[in-house]
This record gives structure tokens, C-alpha cells and sequence, in this order.
């Protein structure tokens, strides 16, 4: 046994270990390990001739890599078609290998890879045979639990129930009454007493009087005893009750047997009524009262020890429900298997390519568990066996369950319950159980009718049956004709009844030509602030792929979260596709599952941690079936996305966000997932830009049900307008002016309108305005001077006639004036004999013009003299 790690180096401190991942003995098989770790039986041996190994296998988890293959003692791998494992679902296989001469080493090696919280389910190996050996020396005695009745014996047989046998032993010996044991035991254990859970009850068929008997039975193989202190009595049989009612659809004849209804009519389980004109029956199957197996169910009990199917047994009808029975063992499962041969939806109902719904499946159900019991339900396509797709684990509630079929074809609807996957002798959980109350199935062909509904009539007067309205067109409850859906509105294919069925489109979506879906062309358009912004995501159209930063699982195995995001589709077409390559990729020319979405997501691991050439693609899942709508608010049909988690910093621009849902539900998401992508614009990331997680939440969720992710790019940035630029003008040079027009920076926009071309007009130069302001300061300045003239010629005269004045002061009171020739006379030029007392500055002469005495009425100055001593007294004048 070798057991080692396969992964890249780590940078944390604490991983777990994987000394205890090992194929384990569980009696008569022996379970590979069910951790990231990879655990390899080994096997050596010589032969003397060639030879083969055979050897059977259950691989039913693709969530394990499970591989073998042989090499010789020089470490030469030996040729073989495939060293890797088909997956079995649930039967065991067999595969065989030739063997050559001489020494041979083989390898069944397994590694999960599950990043899920439920462990994967191990592989088992069983009945290993290898021919080519030399003859043994020695023979060896059976173990405990097995004999060999005849010498020469080359297998034991393993002894029956009840049996029991020690080593080397040649028959098996029973066990006494109050004693059991189980198939190949070395010894037998006490019966314990019986208790509730050791039976069950079945029901007859009604009879004709429309009654029904309750009928009690040991859960078989039966092991506790009835005998003993405590012990419970089986409950008398026969008890008569009414047989429930037949189920919708259905009518009873002779108070025993349920018939269908004739098409064209319909009931709710007594009589049936025919629909009245002008409407059709709406054809399905609903069971939800169980006195006898329907005839398109079918179960059986799947025995894991022998590797059979048992007709006996399985699921029980029980008036209200169904529930599982017992099997031999508590690892066995209990399966119960719904028949469809195909769809038909209703005649008034136009199918579209765009419509991915034909139908339906429902049902409710209830798990009573003490451990960890599985209820799996599987659905297979065309009479090939399906994979699981939901599966519940220990105590469940009662609750509904809803699976929409996107293809016509026959289907099988499965499920399969197993109270335990752990081996053991001794039965538990025998009490476990699971209930299915109801099964709805829409649209089923041949099905029965529980109502009718309005249908379009045909046009001819003469014809009153229903049929098909164009696509697009809902049914008038009143008149039964056919109309058209408004713009932008889709049509509920399945509820085309009324005005109302025409759904109308999320914002920045519009309807396709027949009114089956909503879509956007990956253009956009929003108003604010007076201004119009338009978006073209063409160029971001198809699918581009994002992967999330490396997570580790507890054992250390490497993983990432590829999402596959088709932003807005071609029209309507989703263009994301995740695959799941686990068994495909190792077996030539299988096909690889697919998902198809606006958005979807892929467990990848690496091809360096599982030593591949291709990267490991597993657990595709949609993210985004439809398209809600497109608008720059946050909040968009109880979808919320908010703007913390992607701060915009900066950037001025709202982001416009992707609004999409997935109409698959799973236990934590019972509404689906919803995804949300921001479109921000950002100029330097050309091409498709940059994906982004919240970074709180790098695989794009924190609850798992709903996605946020943030694209910046060049192309998210709005068409460019008039507003996005602005114009330069040059200096005016020789009579011409050019202008030129750039971008505003940063520049936040895209293709749009072009940057218009430079250009040049006829200007006036500076020089001409230069010519003017010097003409008009020079003639400021004359102006200036000539004023400056007259107002000194003027002070001259007023100087002379003030000095004459002070002389005249001056003069002692006993002398006479001055003769009066030496006055101005007329005609005499004062200027000529202009005494200058003193001289005063041009400053000076001015202020002692403005500070003149006031002229008398005679047209001479008064001015107030001074005397020139103390003795000599005023004077007037």
C-alpha cells in the first residue's frame, strides 16, 4: 500500500496529512479513499506464462480519479487501451488486462478532487483474479465465514444467512433460533427484540365494494425476536378501510379499478366531465393518492452485496404516500422509476425555438433519518441511465422539489434511496425512510387532464376545435381568438391566457419577433444631467472566461472557479459554455456534459497537481438562464448590487449593470442563483479589460447563490459626443487664426463622434490696435500739455497782480499809492514786466491759484494782507 500527496508547494502552515487515505478491506471489497489525497493499491506478481488480470469494480462518483495500469520491474508502463476507469453509476463492472510473462506490478490508484462539502462516494474492488501464476506449493484453509466442501476447492464459498463456520472449515453450521448472522460470519449474534420499525404495511387493491385491507409484514430478512422480554407482535392484518380516491385524471369503475379519462375531458379523481366549447384539456400525470403502484412506475431494490436487482420489494404505497421498504441490508437501495415516453404541450401553444421549457416534473417528499441516509434523484434521457441530480442527505422536512424538462424526448424520472454507504453486519437504520407524498409532471403525452382551459378556435365557422396561435399571440379568455403580445413584452408560453401573459421586458431589453424572450443587443442608453449616454458592448459579446484566484481544500489539493460569461448574448442565444471533462478526457471519443448560459461556472484543477495534459473541468453550473435586465439603478426584481463592494473611486461615470437569473434551485438557493455584472469604463484597459471578484468574496459569491463581478474595459465606456471635447484657438498671425479641437482629459468615452478637423479663419492682428492705442495716448498727451499752458499763462496774471498787492502793503501809512502808470494799462502785455517776487514750482502755482480770495463785485480780488511789523495795522482795500 502507498499512499502520497499530489499537489504544488503551499504557502500555509497547516495542511492535513494524508497518512490515513488508504484502500480499506470491508469484507468481500475493499473502499478506495474518499480525500484529495491519492491512495494506490499495489500488487505484485511473477508469471510463468502469459496470463490475464480480471478484477470488478462500482465506480459511481466521476468526483474521484480512478486509475490502473501495470508495469514490469523495469518501471515500463504496459500497453493497455485505457488505464482510466469508466464510471459504473450504480452496478459493479468488470475489466480485464492482459498480462505479460514475468514479473508484474499493478496499480489501482484513486485521488478525489471534490471542492464540495459532501465527500465523494469511494470505489470499490472486488473478486481480483490473475492467471499465469505457477502452481502454489501449499494450499491455505478457508477463512472464518467461508468453506470448501470438496479438496482441490481453488475459491471458498461464503456460507448463507444463518450460518456460520470457523477456519479450514468444509460446511457451514446454522444458528440457533434466538440467534442470526449475516452472510459469510465466523459466528452468530442475538436476535434483538422486534420493535415498530421491524415491520411494515402494505395495502390491497379495492375491491368491489371500494374497499381496501391494511396488511402487515416483516421487514425481511428479518432478524429480532418476537419472543423476547419488550418485544412488539406483529399487528393483525386485514383491517378494512375506503380506498382513497382515484388520482386527478382518473375514474373509478365497479369501486375497485381507476381508469383514465378520454382525451377531451377531464377529473379530479370521481367522475369525468367533458370540457366545455372552446376549451382543451391540459394534459399531465399527478399522483398523489397511492392504494397500488401507478402502471408507469416501477421499483426495485438495488442488493449492493450480490450486485442485483430484486423485483421484490422496494417502494410502498400507503394511502397518502409512498415510502421505501427494507432490503437485505442497509446499504442497499431502494429505487423507485417514473416512466415518460415524451411531451406534448398544449394544441393552442406554439412551441418556439427560444423556449427551452416543455415541461415540468414536481414532487414533495420527506426523509425520517437517525444517520446520514441519501435520497438521489437522477433523470435519464432516451433509455440511457442518467446522473444524480439533486441528492438530500439525513433528516429532511417535508418540502417540494421542482426540475423544468428543456428537451421532448422519453425521459426517466429515478429516485434511489440508501440508508447507510457504511459496511457493516447489523442492521440500524431499518427505521430510516423517505416519503413521496405527490408527483407532477406538465405536458406528458397520453397523460390525463385534471382541468381545461380556453383555447383559440380555428377561423372556418364550421370548425369549433382549438388551434395553435401564431408565436407571440395570447388567447382572449372571451372570444377565443388570438392576439398579439404589445412591444416589448414576452409571452408565458405554458399560461397564454389573457393580456396578462405578456410579460413586459426589463429595462435596456426589448422582445425578440415572437415574443419568447427578452434580449439586449449590447447596446445601452441613459440620460442624466442633461446628457444622453450611449453604450455599444458589442465588441464584449462573446464568451470570455475569468478565473478566480487558487483555493485549497483542507488536504491541500488546488483549485480554481472558471466562469465562462457571455455578456449580452446573439440575441437572445446563449453563448457561455462550462463542460465537465472528468471521465469524458480519458476516454477517447466520449462527449463531455455541457452547460449553456449567459454565465456559468467550472471546478478546474490544474493539470501540473493531477499530473494530466488537460486541465481537469468538473461541476459545470448555470449561473445566468435569463437575462432580467439592464440599467445603472442597483437594484433590479429583489436582486441587489451594491456599489461598496466595487468602489468607483474617481471615475465620474455610473457603471451599468447586468442584471440575470438561473431557474435552477438547489436546497440553498430554493429561489435559484441571480448574477450581476458592473460595466465600468476605464480607458487604459483596452481589449476586453479586467474581471474582477469582490474582494471579500474572490470565487464571486459570499453565499452562493448570488454572483457579483465587476468588467472594466475601454469598451464599456460611452460613445463620444460634443461634450467630450473642447476647442483651442492659436494667436491671431498675420490676419489668420487656427483652432483646434481635443479631447477633455481623461478621456471617457469611445469611438462616437470623430474629433472635428483644425480650422482657420480670417482674423485682427495685434499690430492695427497697437497703432490705435499709441495715436490716442499722444493725443491724451497734447491734450494734456495745451491745458497745462493755459492754466500757467493764467497763473502768471494772477502772480503779478498778488505781488502789487503786497507792495502796497508794505508801504508805510504816510505815503501815497503808487502813480497809476505803473498799473497795467490796456493793452499792455503783463507778461512783458512780470516781476517775480519768488519762485514757486508749477505745483506751487497752481495750488496758489486754487486757494485764491473770492473776486469783489468790481472784478479785483479782495485778499487779506498781512502787515509787515508790529506797528504798521491792517489795511482794507
Amino acid at each position: 500500500m502507498a499512499t502520497n500527496l499530489v499537489s504544488e508547494d503551499m504557502n500555509f502552515d497547516s495542511v492535513e496529512n494524508c497518512t490515513m487515505s488508504k484502500w480499506v478491506p470491508m469484507g468481500d471489497y475493499i473502499a478506495s479513499n474518499r480525500d484529495e489525497c491519492t491512495a494506490t493499491l499495489v500488487y505484485a506478481v511473477n508469471l510463468k506464462q502469459s496470463g490475464t488480470v480480471s478484477f470488478e469494480y462500482f465506480y459511481p462518483d466521476p468526483s474521484i480519479y480512478f486509475e490502473f495500469y501495470i508495469q514490469n520491474d523495469q518501471c515500463q508502463a504496459a500497453d493497455v487501451d485505457s488505464r482510466w476507469m469508466k464510471v459504473t453509476e450504480n452496478e459493479w463492472q468488470t475489466n480485464s488486462v492482459q498480462l505479460n510473462r514475468g514479473n508484474n506490478v499493478l496499480y489501482w490508484k484513486t485521488t478525489a478532487f471534490s471542492v464540495k462539502a459532501k465527500l465523494p462516494k469511494p470505489v470499490l474492488l472486488r473478486n481480483i483474479m490473475i492467471t499465469g501464476v505457477a502452481y502454489t506449493s501449499e494450499c491455505f484453509p478457508c477463512n472464518p465465514g467461508t468453506y470448501a466442501s470438496n479438496p482441490g476447492t481453488s475459491v471458498c464459498s461464503i456460507c448463507p444467512r444463518n450460518t456460520f463456520t470457523s477456519k479450514g472449515a468444509t460446511g457451514c453450521q446454522e444458528c440457533s433460533k434466538e440467534q442470526y448472522s449475516e452472510p459469510g460470519s465466523a459466528s452468530c449474534m442475538q436476535r434483538p427484540p422486534c420493535t415498530e420499525k421491524d415491520y411494515f404495511y402494505t395495502h390491497t387493491p379495492c375491491n368491489t365494494d371500494g374497499q381496501t385491507q391494511r396488511m402487515y409484514k416483516w421487514t425481511e430478512p428479518k432478524i429480532c425476536s418476537e419472543d423476547t422480554e419488550g418485544a412488539v407482535k406483529l399487528p393483525a392484518s386485514g383491517t378494512k378501510t375506503p380506498c382513497p380516491p382515484c388520482n386527478p385524471g382518473y375514474f373509478q369503475i365497479n369501486s375497485s379499478v381507476c381508469e383514465p379519462c378520454p382525451y377531451g375531458s377531464y377529473s379530479n379523481g370521481s367522475v369525468c366531465t367533458k370540457c366545455p366549447a372552446g376549451t382543451e384539456p391540459i394534459l399531465g400525470l399527478e399522483y398523489k393518492w397511492w392504494n397500488v403502484l401507478p402502471s408507469d412506475m416501477e421499483t426495485s431494490i438495488l442488493n449492493v452485496e450480490k450486485d442485483e436487482y430484486e423485483k421484490t420489494g422496494g417502494w410502498v404505497v400507503a394511502e397518502d404516500h409512498i415510502f421505501s421498504g427494507a432490503g437485505s441490508s442497509d446499504r442497499d437501495y431502494i429505487i423507485l422509476t417514473l416512466n415518460i415516453a415524451g411531451f406534448r404541450p398544449p394544441q393552442s401553444i406554439t412551441q418556439v425555438s427560444e423556449n427551452r421549457e416543455i415541461g415540468q416534473l414536481s414532487f414533495v417528499f420527506e426523509m425520517l433519518c437517525t444517520e446520514a441516509c441519501e435520497l438521489y434523484f437522477m433523470v435519464g434521457m432516451d433509455g440511457r441511465s442518467g446522473g444524480v441530480v439533486e441528492s438530500w442527505v439525513g433528516q429532511q422536512d417535508k418540502q417540494p422539489y421542482h426540475y423544468i424538462i428543456q428537451r421532448n424526448s422519453s425521459v426517466s424520472f429515478t429516485w434511489a434511496f440508501q440508508r447507510t454507504s457504511q459496511h457493516g453486519t447489523e442492521r440500524r437504520f431499518s427505521g430510516d425512510i423517505a416519503k413521496i407524498y405527490s408527483v407532477n409532471v406538465t405536458n406528458v403525452m397520453d397523460g390525463v387532464s385534471s382541468y381545461c382551459l380556453p383555447c383559440a378556435l380555428g377561423s372556418s365557422d364550421s370548425s369549433s376545435l382549438c388551434t395553435s396561435c401564431p408565436p407571440g399571440n395570447y388567447i382572449d379568455k372571451a372570444s377565443s381568438s388570438c392576439f398579439e403580445c404589445p412591444v416589448n413584452t414576452y409571452l408565458e408560453s405554458h399560461r397564454p391566457y389573457g393580456k396578462q401573459a405578456c410579460v413586459s421586458c426589463g429595462p435596456g431589453t426589448k422582445s425578440n419577433q415572437v415574443h419568447s424572450l427578452c434580449y439586449n443587443d449590447c447596446k445601452f442608453i441613459y440620460k442624466h444631467d442633461n446628457r444622453t449616454f450611449r453604450y455599444d458592448f458589442s465588441a464584449l459579446k462573446n464568451a470570455t472566461s475569468y478565473s478566480s484566484a487558487a483555493s485549497f481544500t483542507p488536504k491541500g489539493l488546488k483549485y480554481y472557479r472558471e466562469f465562462q460569461i457571455g455578456l449580452c448574448g446573439n440575441k437572445g442565444t446563449k453563448l457561455a459554455t462550462c463542460i465537465d471533462n472528468v471521465t469524458d478526457i480519458r476516454i477517447s471519443g466520449a462527449d463531455s456534459k455541457t452547460v449553456t448560459s449567459f454565465i456559468c461556472q467550472a471546478t478546474i484543477v490544474s493539470s501540473e497537481v493531477m499530473g494530466y495534459k488537460t486541465v481537469v473541468s468538473s461541476q459545470p453550473v448555470s449561473l445566468a438562464d435569463q437575462l432580467l435586465g439592464v440599467t445603472i439603478q442597483t437594484v433590479l426584481n429583489n436582486i441587489t448590487s451594491p456599489e461598496k463592494i466595487f468602489p468607483r473611486g474617481n471615475n465620474v461615470l455610473r457603471d451599468v449593470i447586468f442584471f440575470y437569473r438561473s431557474t435552477e434551485t438547489t436546497q440553498v438557493c430554493s429561489t435559484g442563483r441571480a448574477t450581476t455584472i458592473r460595466m465600468r469604463c476605464d480607458p487604459l484597459k483596452v481589449g476586453s479589460g479586467v474581471i474582477s471578484a469582490p474582494s471579500k468574496c474572490p470565487e464571486g459569491t459570499c453565499d452562493g447563490c448570488t454572483f457579483h463581478f465587476l468588467w472594466e474595459s475601454a469598451e464599456a465606456c460611452p460613445l463620444c459626443t460634443e461634450m467630450d471635447f473642447h476647442e483651442i484657438a492659436s494667436a491671431c498671425i498675420h490676419g489668420i487664426q487656427k483652432t483646434t479641437y481635443v479631447w477633455q482629459q481623461p478621456k471617457l468615452c469611445k469611438d462616437g463622434i470623430t474629433l472635428p478637423e483644425e480650422t482657420v479663419g480670417i482674423c485682427t492682428t495685434m499690430d492695427f490696435w497697437l497703432k490705435v492705442g499709441i495715436a490716442v495716448g499722444i493725443c491724451a498727451a497734447l491734450l494734456l500739455i495745451v491745458i497745462t499752458c493755459y492754466f500757467w499763462k493764467k497763473n502768471q496774471k494772477l502772480e503779478y497782480k498778488y505781488s502789487k498787492l503786497v507792495i502796497n502793503a508794505n508801504m508805510k501809512e504816510s505815503e501815497l499809492p503808487a502813480a497809476d502808470s505803473c498799473a497795467i494799462m490796456e493793452g499792455e502785455d503783463a507778461e512783458d514786466d512780470l516781476i517775480f517776487l519768488s519762485k514757486k514750482t508749477l505745483f506751487g502755482k497752481i495750488k496758489s491759484f486754487t486757494s485764491k480770495a473770492h473776486r469783489t463785485s468790481d472784478g479785483f480780488d479782495s485778499v487779506p494782507l498781512k502787515p509787515s511789523s508790529q506797528g504798521i495795522t491792517d489795511m482794507d482795500l
